[in-house]
């Protein structure tokens, strides 16, 4: 099984992004995602940087990917999405039917923000070209099960396997409304928050997380103790999605699973203090997304 590290979902500043790819290049990570895929308007960088980031980790060995937005709603962000489609030299994630749309008849990564539900929809997306699918978040084992079953020939399998679990997007910017700011007027407070603003119940518990227009659960989502399951269901890919602090510590603990270095569970009992707000597994167990069960 190979290991991936997602796009940034946050936003970081310029030099932070730069570093953190630096140290990925030596990190073993088969595959790698870049680029923006919550909000246009995160621009620290540009395209050439963005291009240059993605040969110095092709030169490292990795398989680079160009992921694309999860929402669209401007022409302007068409036009963007027709530039990274038509970058002309990395492969391409697409994350909405627009960019199914503009990637039609060549080989493409179906993200997943992409409703993927039935077998059905997944043989459209291998006609459509997708080479791999990346299973939504809230599906869970036995679904895959029965995907997999029916999966078209040659389509590769990838699982959000780490990670706070990308839940929805909205028009509205739900850090900016958190400072009382428009929308078009964030100043860019997300900037602050390097792994999101933390939204809490009543009661103290923490509940989910705001990064602008997304919201993601608070729990990290985490299925290395799943790794062996994954594998049995004939997954290729398990996703890493990058968090500011201890990933260095996330990616080898996965890669020592897959390598059958470590145990599954030791190597989970040492992610903890690099988990602000604990772990969670219940989407996979076909149960609330927010708890956390021990693997059948």
């Amino acid at each position: 099984m190979k290991l991936s590290l997602g796009p940034i979902l946050y936003f970081w500043e310029r030099d932070a992004v730069f570093d953190f790819y630096r140290k990925v290049a030596d990190a073993p990570v088969d595959v790698v995602y870049l680029g923006e895929v919550v909000c246009s308007k995160r621009r620290r960088l540009r395209r050439d940087d963005w291009l240059a980031i993605g040969e110095a980790l092709a030169a490292a060995g990795k398989e680079v990917v160009f992921s694309t937005l999860a929402l669209i709603e401007a022409e302007s962000e068409v036009s963007s999405l027709r530039r990274t489609v038509e970058n002309g030299r990395f492969a391409v994630e697409a994350n909405d039917m627009a960019g199914v749309s503009l990637l039609e008849g060549r080989s493409f990564v179906a993200g997943p923000h992409l409703n993927v539900y039935n077998a059905d929809t997944l043989a459209l997306l291998s006609a459509a070209g997708a080479r791999r699918w990346v299973m939504p978040v809230e599906l869970d084992a036995g679904t895959l099960e029965d995907m997999q079953a029916a999966r078209p020939a040659g389509m590769e399998t990838e699982i959000f396997a780490f990670g706070r679990l990308p839940l929805a997007f909205s028009a509205r910017c739900f850090t900016a409304r958190a400072h009382n700011l428009a929308k078009d007027d964030c100043g860019f407070r997300c900037g602050d928050d390097p792994e999101g603003m933390a939204l809490r119940t009543r009661e103290g518990q923490a509940f989910l997380t705001l990064n602008g227009i997304q919201v993601q659960s608070a729990g990290t989502y985490n299925l290395i103790r799943e790794l062996p399951e994954l594998e049995r269901l004939g997954v290729d890919i398990a996703r890493l999605s990058p968090q500011p602090r201890g990933m260095d510590a996330v990616i080898a603990a996965f890669r020592d699973v897959i390598d059958r270095r470590r145990d599954p569970g030791d190597a989970c009992a040492s992610l903890a203090p690099h988990l602000a707000h604990g772990s969670c597994n219940g989407y996979w167990r076909g149960e609330a997304g927010m708890t956390w069960n021990a693997p059948a």
